[in-house]
């Protein structure tokens, strides 16, 4: 797809799983279990896929994945599997290496969204792109080095320690600061952690919406279908609602980072005032 001055290509950049109950909160399993099945372990698929904005002067990566940085036991907790994907590869069928990344924007810092911006080079903590400059709102990264008791196993500082040091990292307000690129705008949530920043890329004729964690998969669409992981809940629900009225209004196309199938789609307003996804759209 075309916007604007873009080309826009997903880039999948791994598998992983996570709790079926934690991911859909107080939706009960005979529910979310038909369109997210779990494993043995109540785990359901993952996505960890990311969005490439190609101008002529720009190579914008969104989000950049959970990374190759964790041990044996952590990955097989998380089945993180790159057996199929991987951000490197995946860039590089299209004819892109690392070192061609002008930009990454990052959502924000959680372990699942920002794995990728580092590598393990020998036992040394590495930049991905190590040409790009990285981008992430100031007030989340301050809660992302001084996180709460109930988030901080998400943000480990090896994601974004080396960025500092090398002067990589470029702090915006997202508050204020709507636009980092051209035909690009920031809206700034806070349901699921502090200043989580989702990006629309618009044109006079399409909008998508990178939805980050605010909607991670194509079954989150519905207004209750909320993360336990969200540390404001309720929160999110007005944001979702608010979001996704404008968005069905508009035509938007959502792009969902974790849905294990469904890339990105249309949505549809239900007769119980509520919304579902409908028509799918793939960009790869």
């Amino acid at each position: 797809m075309q916007i604007g001055n873009y080309k826009i290509t997903t880039i999948e950049s791994g598998m992983f799983k996570l709790d079926g109950g934690a991911m859909f909160g107080v939706i009960p399993k005979v529910l979310w279990n038909k369109t997210n099945p779990a494993d043995e372990n109540n785990q359901i698929d993952m996505g960890l896929r990311t969005l490439l904005l190609e101008s002529d002067k720009r190579k914008i990566l969104i989000d950049t994945g959970i990374g190759h940085k964790f041990d044996d036991k952590k990955e097989k907790m998380f089945g993180i599997d790159h057996t199929k994907f991987a951000i490197d590869s995946q860039l590089a069928k299209h004819g892109i290496s690392t070192d061609d990344i002008t930009d990454v924007f990052l959502t924000h810092l959680h372990f699942d969204h920002a794995g990728g911006n580092t590598y393990l080079d020998q036992g040394e903590i590495k930049a991905t792109f190590k040409n790009a400059v990285y981008h992430v709102d100031k007030f989340h990264f301050e809660w992302a080095i001084k996180p709460s008791r109930r988030d901080r196993a998400s943000f480990l500082k090896e994601n974004f320690d080396v960025l500092i040091k090398n002067g990589q990292l470029n702090l915006f307000d997202g508050g204020h600061q709507k636009q980092l690129f051209k035909n690009t705008e920031i809206i700034k949530v806070h349901g699921h952690t502090p200043h989580q920043c989702l990006l629309k890329i618009m044109d006079d004729k399409n909008t998508v919406l990178f939805c980050a964690d605010l909607i991670p998969t194509a079954s989150h669409v519905p207004l209750p279908y909320i993360m336990g992981y969200d540390l404001n809940p309720l929160q999110t629900l007005s944001e979702k609602e608010i979001i996704l009225e404008e968005a069905f209004e508009k035509n938007w196309i959502l792009f969902y980072e974790h849905d294990p199938k469904i890339e990105a789609s249309t949505i549809i307003k239900t007769q119980r005032n509520d919304f579902k996804s409908d028509k799918i759209i793939q960009f790869s």
